[in-house]
């Protein structure tokens, strides 16, 4: 298949080509030809995309997602999984371990790398750190890595024992190995339901305080500091987080962080109805914590942004609040989510956050953008307007706040492995 892009404006921070208006031909998967918009670079084409606003940069990869299988397929598996990435532009994306089995073995590092390997989203293990993600017995870190391993994390759950974490940083460090940390304090956020503040008291819920993550960033810094090694926050939510990570880096400390796009989205107040979508962890915090994070995405201190999908089904999700699971889809939403709230970054910071930081993080080739290379891009318009509904979702399950919002900035759709996946929905393609 031949796809022509006659006019598109290329991300791709650090190569020369960045901020410059081009035409490309794609054939068969890879960047065939790069010209300016009116060359004549091919006499036919299968598919021309055409927009005012439209931009391409290296595929996007998301650094936090629930893939469920195996063991729960019922809420996701790893072909649902990659189309509803495709659909949020990005051509990679880190699993979590907090499957059934839980990955903590070479076995299940290989079962997620074969599974679908012809897709054009690649999926990248994230291993757990202790045996069944409980935090008491280290796994066998090494030889999860040589299996493919991209990082080591409980995922969902924090490493909470001082002492695993610290031999962790330690073990590491024998192979350059990545510690992948989900600050909670769950004895102070036991039984809670979202942020702790005034929301909380006015709907009789149970608080989640900002200190439970501040108190796990603070710990995991100070042995960080002690051990050497490098760590990585996910899901930072609060300003005290925030300002902890900025000084750490400040000293020279391996840190690196990110947070979830919908953490922008909503503050604590809009639970007031009790939409169960709306449940989350970390927990919406206050407008001094969004505040504080934009600052964060702005100054370089929050190095990536993530989904944080979390399928869940309807059983785990329509029950009374106080009962129903922690988590949304995010995937289709992400980049969206991110643009349409964007208050600091231009369109080439936004995008470093979601596709050169994270492969940095993880240690994983950029792909580049020129002649000859299998392509590995996504293409998208930071301007399109666009409603998201039920017909967007991708994912086989559903629990999302979005549904009917309005969203700036669309994904017109990705190249990746050899496979093209276009949004169908997408104004911009166009056949002849």
């Amino acid at each position: 298949m031949i796809i022509q892009l006659p006019s598109v404006r290329i991300i791709c921070p650090g190569e020369s080509l960045n901020g410059q208006t081009k035409q490309i031909i794609l054939k068969d998967g890879f960047i065939h030809r790069i010209g300016d918009p009116g060359d004549v670079l091919a006499e036919k084409v299968d598919v021309r995309l055409e927009g005012e606003n439209l931009h391409l940069s290296p595929g996007w990869l998301d650094m936090r997602t629930a893939a469920r299988e195996p063991g729960y397929e019922h809420q996701e598996d790893l072909l649902s999984v990659r189309e509803a990435a495709a659909a949020g532009g990005f051509t990679e994306i880190a699993v979590l371990p907090n499957t059934h089995p839980v990955v903590q073995s070479k076995e299940a590092v290989a079962y997620l790398r074969s599974r679908w390997p012809d897709h054009a989203v690649k999926v990248h293990p994230i291993a757990a750190v202790s045996l069944e993600a409980k935090g008491k017995d280290l796994t066998e870190m090494i030889d999860l890595h040589r299996a493919g391993a991209v990082a080591f994390s409980d995922g969902v759950q924090p490493v909470w024992h001082s002492d695993i974490l610290l031999k962790t940083l330690q073990y590491l460090q024998t192979f350059g190995g990545l510690l992948i940390n989900r600050p909670e304090d769950k004895l102070l956020t036991q039984y809670g339901n979202m942020h702790e503040g005034v929301a909380a008291t006015m709907l009789g819920l149970k608080g989640m305080p900002a200190l439970a993550e501040e108190m796990m960033v603070a710990r995991d810094l100070r042995l960080l500091e002690y051990t050497g090694g490098k760590i990585h926050f996910s899901c930072i939510s609060t300003a005290g987080a925030v300002q902890l990570i900025r000084e750490a880096k400040a000293r020279g400390l391996a840190v690196t962080c990110d947070m979830a796009a919908h953490q922008i989205a909503f503050e604590d107040m809009a639970l007031s109805e009790f939409d169960t979508n709306l449940k989350v962890n970390p927990p919406f915090r206050g407008k001094a914590d969004i505040q504080a994070l934009w600052a964060g995405l702005a100054d370089g201190t929050i190095d990536a942004v993530v989904s944080d999908h979390s399928p869940l089904d309807e059983e785990s999700k329509k029950l009374e609040f106080d009962l129903a699971e922690f988590g949304i889809i995010g995937l289709e939403t992400a980049f969206a989510v991110l643009n349409t709230h964007n208050q600091a970054l231009s369109v080439s910071q936004l995008i470093e956050k979601l596709s050169g930081n994270p492969r940095k993080i993880l240690g994983l080739p950029l792909p580049s953008i020129r002649e000859g290379t299998l392509a590995n891009i996504t293409i998208f318009d930071p301007e399109a307007r666009w409603t998201f509904t039920g017909k967007d979702i991708r994912s086989k399950s559903a629990n999302t706040p979005f549904i009917g919002a309005g969203f700036r900035g669309r994904v017109i759709g990705i190249v990746n492995n050899g496979q093209i996946l276009l949004n169908a929905a997408s104004s911009s393609k166009q056949r002849r």
